[in-house]
């Protein structure tokens, strides 16, 4: 495995990329970066929701996590970045991993990490989707549909989180120095 990897692992709410990225960092000895609008919330002592909500209008919020989160995955060493826009916005990762999983399957995980109605739930999803699809296009011209030139694209609906990172760390072990 090539000497201070970057691996970039994007992908919607509820596909498993926080979970996977910091299980592939630990296994890989890598620094695992993912900060998010969750983080910032935090950081400010907001909710998500609110954050998401002035998001929707503010272009800031969106590129103070991208740039920051990007910085930090630019600093020197191997990491993994795990967040949305990671394989778009991180162009020189070595490994760029897509996670993907059916809106049913994600609302239940979202339910599970988060509690909730499931139908509310499933709607507030549905919004966030159209929402960050529609901020993505017009921030930065990415269409998070097409991810397609993925090194990695895994289906998460029938895998656990380990036989993902079991994946990803096959792939990440015959990438060169």
């Amino acid at each position: 495995m090539k000497k201070g990897i970057k691996i970039a692992v994007s992908g919607r709410s509820g596909c498993g990329n926080t979970t996977v990225s910091k299980m592939a960092a630990d296994i890989l000895g890598l620094r695992f970066i993912n900060f998010t609008f969750r983080s910032l919330a935090q950081e400010r002592g907001l909710d998500l929701k609110t954050v998401l909500e002035l998001a929707a209008h503010d272009d800031s919020w969106d590129r103070e996590v991208d740039s920051r989160q990007v910085a930090l995955a630019r600093e020197e060493g191997g990491c993994v970045l795990g967040s949305r826009l990671a394989i778009w916005m991180l162009e020189e990762a070595d490994l760029k991993v897509y996670l993907n999983a059916s809106a049913p399957v994600r609302v239940k995980r979202i339910v599970n990490r988060e509690g909730g109605n499931l139908e509310a739930v499933a709607a507030f999803t549905a919004e966030r989707d159209r929402q960050d699809h529609g901020r993505y296009l017009h921030l930065y011209n990415i269409d998070t549909d097409n991810y397609d030139f993925a090194d990695l694209i895994v289906d998460t609906d029938v895998l656990s989180p380990q036989e993902i990172v079991n994946l990803i760390v096959e792939k990440a072990g015959k990438i060169e120095r």
